[in-house]
């Protein structure tokens, strides 16, 4: 049994952006690393990004288009960098943080919206 192309396109872009937000916002608990070394272990990280993120635009185009893909990715990638920003970088979120990302979700709103 094979899963919708939409199952496989987000399950790979919230791979990917776990990859990419320990890319480049991982090394900000280590900051007494040399930079060489941050951007190093970075590039890294983010070469697993790459091969979940090429994979998940490639099978989901035709099914979203382009504008809608990287609205999904925007979406995600906020998503996955509120948990990781309390959980890991221990910072709270603040209210104005909570509606800019709102704002931003209406954003994705009006991409999805088929109008008439």
């Amino acid at each position: 049994m094979t899963l919708p192309i939409p199952v496989v396109t987000i399950g790979l872009l919230l791979l990917s952006n776990i990859f990419m937000t320990f890319a480049w916002y991982g090394h900000l608990k280590f900051k007494e690393s040399a930079l060489i070394t941050v951007i190093l272990v970075s590039w890294g990280i983010a070469f697993f990004e790459y091969v979940l993120q090429v994979p998940a635009n490639r099978i989901g185009h035709g099914h979203f288009s382009a504008a809608e893909l990287k609205t999904i990715q925007e979406v995600i990638t906020l998503s996955v960098f509120a948990v990781f920003s309390v959980l890991y970088l221990k910072e709270p979120l603040h209210w104005n943080h909570l509606v800019g990302f709102g704002f931003i979700a209406a954003g994705a709103f009006f991409i999805f919206h088929k109008w008439a």
